[in-house]
């Protein structure tokens, strides 16, 4: 089925029909113990469970029959105050703190989409829809007057039994009736005023509601614990030193230094129901670019993989990817928590690709280093790995007046579009990049840099996107499919039990790779996919979706 913006009278007939059903399908909400199993019929949460694998077990599409895979339906989200209210219009809430809309970029869906119940929920910035996922129809569409802030994204929703929570970019938690879409709360987690901006998708873990902010000015990290039933504070835990005697401040130069570290909480964490701990990545240390405030230790807990008890936010272990980062190349990576064989004895891991170019395994009980790997062979901003397996800066790739020829650039080797790992392979995928730049310092007096300030970047070489795969067990490079336009894709991934690996290409194809094998076998062309896809069961019927823009895509095998 094949829709557009506008309805016609069938389709309004259906809206209607749609709209009755609705709560009928919703009313069952989900289940919180859902989240702990492989997504199968419903895609719950961010990366479909707690693991981040993004791996299903579905195989009703496979390799076999791929062929036959074909669009279903295609809609496109309303996001400007005419189509909102148009004739047409699905009910829309209005809610925010601002008098007046302050206007912004138009919106597009980069984060995940839920499925529960056979009702997709999907957000950005400032905006929130239910929609039927079996054909795409809105059921109902909230919109929060902003007051302004960064809108570089949102990465997507949780849920709890029958309530919704997202962020906003001017800092605000809030929760929608997932029936309805009626606001029932909302709540200020971060100060507008200090240039805080929320993108992360919450993760809902039991009776706790997990919310990370950030900032690119000068200002702490935090993760927050919310109660999902009242929005009511748990915890605060801050990435960084915040007083004397904090574990960490002897690397950094001091108190004031620490307090204005960053290390923010961009992405979502993983859970690991055994340990009752929640394992999440923290970004780059501020300033970003220079030395001398910061003074010349690891500057904990910026760039790190932190492992926290959900219960008290107390910190259980940490493992630091890139101490002493100069070049703002956060470690908001996806951490994929695997079990399996290493070196013969079975372990309970965590698996990270970094923004720097590097792969590392550690163990996610103990936090103890297993393995570290360059991904990335342009790499060239690190003299070696040291006893514990990180990376080794080497100051004479900072930037300078002069220019300084690094690799990764600012985008990194890999950034925050989610990974997969499939059991079936054993094998890790990522999406990559590999570009080199000029890095200048603009200001040599470093008193006066705040945040990403004093640097300017010039690319000067381009070696392409791909898609890389690599091998937990040796760290090594199992295969790569290089884009031959040399771009890079920028969607995440997706492998399931099917022998599929999903993603996107450089040249606006949705595409289906060979997992083992890493060459594409099916692909459509829909324009630049958005997000990562997900799939799930609905009506008997396998389902793959993915985003362009506002536009959701929906794919099946035909009958």
């Amino acid at each position: 089925m094949m829709r557009r913006l506008g309805m016609t009278a069938v389709a309004s007939l259906a809206f209607v029909a749609a709209l009755l059903v609705a709560p009928m399908m919703s009313a069952q909400g989900l289940d919180p113990a859902t989240l702990l199993k492989p997504p199968t019929d419903s895609w719950p949460s961010y990366a479909g469970d707690y693991t981040q694998r993004r791996y299903s077990t579905l195989k009703q599409i496979n390799q076999g029959n791929i062929k036959n895979l074909a669009l279903q339906w295609i809609d496109t989200l309303p996001v400007t105050a005419a189509q909102a209210n148009g004739p047409d219009a699905p009910p829309t809430i209005i809610g925010g703190v601002a008098e007046k809309t302050v206007p912004v970029a138009p919106p597009h869906v980069g984060g995940v989409i839920l499925e529960v119940n056979g009702i997709l929920y999907v957000s950005a910035p400032d905006n929130a829809w239910a929609v039927d996922a079996r054909d795409g129809t809105v059921l109902w569409h909230y919109f929060w007057k902003t007051r302004g802030g960064t809108h570089i994204g949102n990465r997507g929703m949780a849920m709890y039994k029958d309530w919704l929570y997202f962020e906003t970019p001017d800092d605000y938690l809030v929760s929608l009736d997932a029936k309805t879409g009626k606001e029932r709360w909302h709540k200020e987690i971060s100060d507008f005023n200090q240039e805080y901006f929320s993108t992360p998708a919450p993760i809902v873990v039991g009776d706790h509601l997990l919310v990370g902010t950030g900032d690119d000015l000068d200002s702490p990290g935090f993760l927050q614990s919310f109660d999902p039933v009242t929005g009511d504070l748990q915890w605060k835990y801050y990435t960084v030193p915040m007083q004397k005697g904090d574990p960490g401040l002897d690397s950094w130069k001091s108190l004031d230094a620490a307090r204005h570290g960053g290390a923010q909480v961009w992405i979502p964490g993983s859970y690991d129901p055994e340990t009752h701990l929640y394992i999440f990545p923290t970004g780059n240390p501020t300033p970003a670019y220079t030395n001398s405030t910061r003074g010349p230790g690891d500057n904990l807990y910026t760039c790190s993989i932190i492992a926290l008890n959900v219960d008290t936010g107390k910190m259980a272990w940490y493992y630091q990817t890139s101490p002493h980062d100069t070049h703002d190349w956060d470690s908001t990576q996806a951490p994929v928590l695997v079990d399996g064989a290493f070196k013969g004895k079975p372990r309970k891991m965590v698996l990270q690709a970094a923004r720097n170019g590097y792969f590392f395994v550690v163990d996610r009980v103990t936090g103890e280093h297993l393995l570290t790997s360059k991904f990335s062979n342009a790499a060239n901003w690190a003299k070696g790995i040291d006893e514990t397996g990180r990376p080794v800066r080497d100051p004479a790739k900072d930037m300078s007046p002069a220019g300084t020829l690094i690799s990764p650039d600012n985008g990194g080797a890999t950034n925050w579009p989610p990974p997969s790992y499939s059991p079936d392979t054993g094998l890790f995928y990522l999406p990559s990049r590999e570009v080199y730049a000029m890095y200048y310092q603009t200001e040599t007096d470093e008193r006066r840099v705040a945040g990403l300030g004093g640097k300017e970047e010039d690319p000067v070489g381009n070696l392409g996107g791909a898609i890389t795969a690599i091998d937990y067990k040796t760290g090594k490079i199992a295969w790569q499919y290089r884009f031959p336009s040399g771009g890079a894709g920028i969607s995440g991934l997706l492998t399931t039990a099917g022998g599929l690996l999903f993603g996107s290409d450089s040249a606006g194809n949705f595409v289906a790779y060979d997992p083992a094998k890493g060459m594409p076998i099916w692909h459509a062309r829909i324009g630049g996919v958005s997000n990562a896809p997900e799939t799930y069961l609905l009506d008997g019927r396998q389902y793959v979706l993915v985003a362009a823009g506002t536009s959701l895509v929906a794919f099946a095998l035909n009958p």
